[in-house]
């Protein structure tokens, strides 16, 4: 079954978003979504990376909380900036956070974060994974966000990859 539907999920997902899109349940538009639901998981099956064993599900789901609240807070932290930065301006800034984390999966994983919490931009690794430079919308104590960044995102990444 795996090796004609490698991904039945992702199958069904593109059948669906062919459908919404096209706003049409019509024969035509049917096959056309099965064949893009079955061949697109199939042509792309061979880019996937094999899936690693899933270690530590307890610090795993403690990180995704923990994400969802930092998203939450920051959201309403980074409107407020934004709201009153007429009368004070964001103090935005660009901070290196050095790594110890270096698996491409768990760095990955910490790019997707950085990405979706709110004032923050992943913008530069280094070209040994020693380093990485990130902007951020208000800082005011640059240690104390690095503190926080490796505590909060980083140790939790380097327990569940590595």
């Amino acid at each position: 079954m795996k090796r004609w539907f490698p991904s039945p999920v992702l199958s069904l997902a593109l059948l669906a978003m062919w459908l919404l899109l096209n706003r049409s349940l019509s024969p035509g538009h049917l096959l056309l979504g099965v064949l893009v639901g079955w061949w697109m998981p199939l042509l792309m099956a061979p880019l996937r990376p094999p899936a690693g064993p899933l270690r530590r599900p307890k610090v795993l789901a403690r990180l995704v909380l923990a994400v969802g609240a930092d998203v939450i807070r920051s959201a309403v932290e980074v409107g407020l900036g934004v709201l009153k930065a007429g009368r004070s301006p964001p103090r935005a800034r660009f901070v290196v956070v050095p790594l110890d984390l270096r698996d491409p999966f768990g760095l990955a994983a910490l790019a997707v974060i950085t990405t979706v919490v709110p004032g923050t931009v992943w913008t530069e690794l280094a070209r040994d994974r020693s380093e990485l430079l990130l902007h951020v919308f208000d800082l005011q104590h640059d240690e104390e966000f690095i503190r926080h960044f490796k505590a909060r995102y980083e140790q939790p990444l380097k327990e569940i990859f590595e």
